[in-house]
């Protein structure tokens, strides 16, 4: 696939750009920004890191992208939080400048979800690789949680299944791709963020999904956010948002700080 952020889209580095602005207010010396590119079964994939430094061991958060890629400034709010938490972020590139293209262009939900069929295997597989990736590294402790939206809840929900590097999943008004929930076995700590007037996909998956985790033996729990649509979790500065950022970091943080 792709490494390399020069190639990567204007509103990828608006974004970027967006997430310095949200970090400003921590020490510049704290925060550490550098490009890794993860080799995956497709190639090399890039992957921002935002890495608190002179700290001890500190969990790795992968965040997977909705179909837009990392264009919102909400990005750099959810960094933030997450920072905060004393968590690491890694927001992970498996959408390249043409998925992006194509997906846009895409003349209307059955083009799409055809495009997403012949996509998903390499997406999945680059979300596995990373994972594996920051578990062995020694700084993040063997602590890796997994985040997406829309689409990267897809990618998220088909890549922690079944995958013992998966300590704990996010998923925002997104689970699994239709056809691949049949034969999971197991999933880690979920924690589901709906909108109630997400008409994308209904709050009835998130409740299916609940009950899915929960009959699995995970633990599950979904917070939903009232009156709110599928694109409330990447609106900068509103305070559903913010609360939501807020919500995946208290449930991160639990999962894989505060737990030995």
């Amino acid at each position: 696939m792709r490494a390399g952020v020069s190639k990567q889209s204007l509103k990828a580095l608006t974004a970027f750009a967006w997430l310095w602005l949200g970090i400003a207010a921590a020490p510049a010396t704290e925060i550490s920004r550098r490009e890794i590119n993860v080799p995956t079964p497709s190639g090399p994939v890039a992957m921002e890191a935002y890495e608190r430094q002179g700290q001890g061991p500190r969990p790795a958060i992968v965040v997977l992208s909705g179909s837009k890629g990392f264009g919102s400034p909400a990005y750099g709010e959810m960094a933030q939080a997450f920072n905060a938490a004393g968590l690491d972020v890694f927001l992970l590139h498996v959408l390249s400048r043409e998925d992006v293209r194509v997906i846009a262009g895409a003349g209307g939900a059955a083009a799409r979800k055809r495009y997403y069929a012949q996509r998903l295997p390499d997406w999945i597989g680059s979300a596995r690789a990373a994972a594996a990736f920051l578990k062995a590294r020694p700084r993040h402790a063997g602590k890796v949680g997994l985040l997406g939206i829309s689409l990267g809840a897809n990618v998220a929900a088909a890549g922690a299944a079944d995958n013992g590097d998966i300590a704990a999943l996010v998923l925002v008004d997104g689970g699994f791709p239709e056809g691949h929930s049949g034969q999971v076995r197991a999933l880690p700590p979920l924690q589901l963020i709906w909108g109630s007037g997400d008409r994308v996909f209904p709050l009835s998956l998130g409740h299916d999904l609940e009950r899915m985790a929960r009959g699995l033996g995970a633990t599950a729990g979904l917070d939903v956010y009232e009156g709110a649509g599928h694109d409330f979790f990447l609106r900068p500065g509103t305070s559903q948002a913010r609360a939501a950022h807020r919500s995946a970091a208290d449930f991160l943080q639990r999962q894989l700080v505060q737990r030995p």
